[in-house]
């Protein structure tokens, strides 16, 4: 099984220009809204058409615009989930299921496929139900099991858990742990959840501005982050534009203060990042220390998050922006904290006016140049 994606399609705003190959595995697509994600499965499935490209699905040519081939989405034979499931609201589960078989398939056969696929999502008994008398997740097994009855060369899901709660989210996912068992191909994934995209993903393509900036496996993405988006997506809170200052030290101008580094600093470097959880309190001064004011908590469940204020900013900072001046920029020159109310005495969690020192360890610092 492979995927080989080479397309570009321009808009007046925004230009779509990605490149990527995938084989028998989970691709995921991780990016923010309108980045690009879903318009490029849309493409592979025929719904949208690139300016120029090729699509090649197993060998078999989708698009490819020098040759002028652009098969319709029928032909193709994809499965796309959307976030609503579209199941034909006037077609029972079993018809909804069988929706997709081809129309050379007898109908013993079609009975079997169908008759299997409603055993594996636990839907057996449903057949004669319609979309409406069924739950959310009801809804979402018919349309798992119509992809797979339909025997599509591709699998594509965008955002299949986006308007559900927490609680059924989890039990929907083991769903999808089954329908991917059961396929041997290629699977792409959009999501724009990080953990989720770890779950389910044997690699992660980041999405920016209709762009591929890297491709990596779940663990390169969280440890080794190339690039600003993916430093971002990678659930990093502290992400900061940054300047050489030295072959171990980058200066912080959003937060006034020089950070010392346990790798070498690149000629090139654009941003650093620090997850909020690796920050330790201090004792006082001391390497990669600094002392700063708590102007902000909020608390979850089972963590504290703190937003740390810089009060020693260096002679060649600019001045700190006020709250009244600009909110967006006055919380961005802020330091995010997080803290595992379970590990520390109550007594000890940070509140707002505090002042304390914080430490910002060099080897946990990540250094990316674009």
């Amino acid at each position: 099984m492979s995927l080989q994606v080479d397309i570009r399609k321009h808009f007046k705003t925004f230009e779509l220009d990605v490149a990527f190959e995938a084989g028998t595995e989970t691709l995921g697509f991780l990016g923010a809204s309108g980045c690009g994600k879903s318009l490029t499965l849309r493409c592979i499935a025929g719904i949208e058409t690139p300016d120029s490209g090729h699509i090649v699905v197993n060998g078999k040519v989708f698009y490819d615009s020098e040759a002028r081939i652009n098969l319709t989405p029928q032909e193709r034979k994809t499965a796309l989930l959307f976030q609503n499931y579209m199941l034909f609201p006037n077609l029972t589960v079993e018809q909804n299921v069988a929706a997709g078989i081809g129309k050379d398939v007898s109908k013993g056969d079609v009975d079997a496929i169908v008759a299997r696929e409603l055993k594996r999502f636990g839907l057996s008994g449903f057949e004669k139900r319609y979309p409406a008398q069924l739950s959310g997740g009801q809804q979402q097994r018919v349309a798992l099991a119509r992809m797979l009855a339909a025997r599509p060369g591709i699998l594509m899901l965008d955002e299949p858990f986006s308007a559900l709660d927490a609680h059924l989210k989890s039990v929907l996912e083991q769903n999808l742990v089954d329908l991917f068992d059961a396929f041997d191909g290629t699977v792409l994934y959009v999501s724009h959840d990080i953990d989720e995209a770890i779950r389910f993903c044997d690699r992660i393509a980041v999405v920016d501005a209709g762009h591929i900036l890297e491709v990596d496996t779940p663990d390169e993405l969280v440890n080794s982050p190339a690039s600003e988006a993916a430093l971002k997506l990678s659930g990093c809170k502290n992400a900061v534009p940054v300047e050489k200052s030295g072959a171990h030290s980058v200066f912080v101008e959003k937060w006034g203060v020089v950070v010392e580094t346990g790798q070498e600093v690149p000629d090139d470097v654009r941003f650093l990042g620090v997850r909020a959880f690796y920050l330790r309190r201090a004792d006082g001064p001391g390497e990669n220390n600094y002392r700063v004011r708590v102007d902000r908590v909020s608390d979850s469940r089972f963590e504290r998050s703190v937003l740390l204020g810089f009060l020693d900013r260096g002679e060649d900072a600019p001045p700190s922006v006020q709250r009244t001046d600009d909110e967006m920029r006055y919380l961005h020159q802020h330091l995010f904290w997080r803290i595992d109310k379970l590990m520390v005495p109550e007594d000890r969690l940070p509140r707002v006016g505090d002042e304390l020192w914080i430490h910002i360890p060099k080897d946990r610092l990540y250094l990316v140049c674009k």
